[in-house]
């Protein structure tokens, strides 16, 4: 009853936090080009650092975040990184210069535990079998609030562009209030272990779960895929709007339609994956089926068949929890918290590199003198990383389950 609790309110955790981000998404290009004056492509240049400001602060605290969660516990941690979220929508509410908006999320990136911290609690109160199957009730979880997040973004931008932040500060806060209520800790004291500065900066925890066996392979996948998957959120507002002249509602709507794709592929499609394939089988054939769908979006010129195919876009996303459960699987109890951060730093820098790269891409494509109108384009590169996941998958040894 205990983890069927905890299990509850992580999932609800992780889809309110995800319905706080979502909301903002439909706005940003309008908000972006309302703070700095600036046309659609060099916009997208600055929702492009607004993207790496937030991830390279992630990067740099990331594994202090999972070694703090390892010492302390799950429960402070997070709560914390709530607290700070609501703050953070707050103060993006009233921002009226991009400086400000940077600050923001330079602040936010610093204490981005939330989902990290989460998928930690997932695993101390899960069996290694079940591991797997949850991570992906976890990236359901972030579906259904990707669903709502973009789709309420969407209608309360229609009332003031503003709107949405105030709202993401409020459902944040809420969420706040009602962990400290409800959460237990997860993580007993017995399995716990001291926090030290020099194991907690990047480059000592990435040596410290690179060591363990086989996992070195994975890590260099986990960051080329989140690379090439960024490229969802650092372009799709901006290509949907290029591409098709969608506005904020349709934007909205099209990540909501995504969102339920997804959602539906994490409950229902990760489990029976894993135990026809196994783990590391249907990382490599989800990822091969992202292939395929980053093309057809490198392609399409058809906004209906672009929402049409948004429901197979979500298929090769089995790949994310397969590839977690494999690394969760060989790593130690009290290695979870430090795993987490360590895949949190990863996302982050994917995160730093991938808007810089896609949203240099995309204006490349889209300026005034450009060789050929592109929008697509930085899909077709997303594609060609994912190819380079596949190849590390398939020529790589696989890693070993800890006892």
């Amino acid at each position: 009853m205990h983890n069927r609790l905890a299990l509850i309110f992580i999932l609800l955790t992780v889809t309110i936090d995800t319905i706080g981000i979502g909301i903002i998404f439909p706005v940003l290009p309008d908000l972006i080009e309302e703070v700095t004056g600036r046309p659609i492509g060099q916009s997208a240049l600055w929702g492009g650092a607004l993207a790496t400001s937030f991830a390279l602060m992630q990067f740099l605290f990331g594994p202090v975040i999972g070694n703090l969660s390892d010492c302390y516990g799950r429960r402070p941690v997070m709560l914390t990184a709530l607290a700070v979220m609501a703050l953070d929508y707050l103060v993006m509410a009233v921002a009226q210069t991009i400086w400000l908006l940077i600050l923001g999320r330079i602040v936010a990136g610093i204490t981005a535990a939330t989902y990290a911290t989460a998928s930690a609690y997932m695993a101390d109160i899960s069996t290694p079998s079940e591991r797997a199957k949850n991570f992906g009730l976890i990236h359901a979880g972030f579906g259904i609030g990707f669903v709502l997040g973009p789709l309420l973004g969407g209608l309360l931008a229609t009332i003031d562009l503003r709107a949405p932040f105030w709202a993401a500060a409020a459902i944040a806060g809420a969420n706040f209030i009602f962990g400290c209520i409800v959460l237990p800790e997860s993580l007993a004291p017995a399995k716990r272990r001291g926090f030290t500065w020099r194991r907690a900066n990047p480059l000592a925890a990435f040596r410290a779960i690179g060591t363990l066996p086989g996992l070195r392979p994975y890590l260099w996948v986990i960051f080329v895929y989140s690379v090439a998957f960024q490229s969802y959120p650092s372009i799709w507002a901006f290509f949907g709007k290029a591409r098709f002249g969608w506005d904020p509602e349709w934007i909205g709507i099209s990540l909501a339609i995504y969102g339920v794709s997804s959602t539906l592929v994490m409950i229902f499609a990760v489990a029976p994956a894993i135990r026809w394939w196994g783990e590391r089988n249907t990382a490599i054939y989800g990822m091969g089926f992202e292939v395929g769908t980053f093309v057809f979006f490198g392609l399409v010129r058809s906004a209906p068949w672009a929402l049409a195919c948004l429901p197979m876009a979500a298929v090769g996303g089995v790949a994310g929890p397969a590839i977690q459960g494999v690394m969760s699987n060989a790593t130690p109890d009290d290695q979870q918290g430090e795993l987490q951060g360590v895949l949190s730093s990863i996302a982050a820098v994917a995160m730093s590199v991938s808007p810089i790269v896609m949203t240099a891409v995309f204006f490349f494509f889209t300026r005034d003198g450009a060789p050929v109108h592109a929008p697509g384009a930085p899909f077709l590169l997303s594609a060609l990383l994912m190819v380079v996941c596949v190849l590390i998958l398939v020529v790589r040894p696989r890693a070993r389950a800890m006892a």
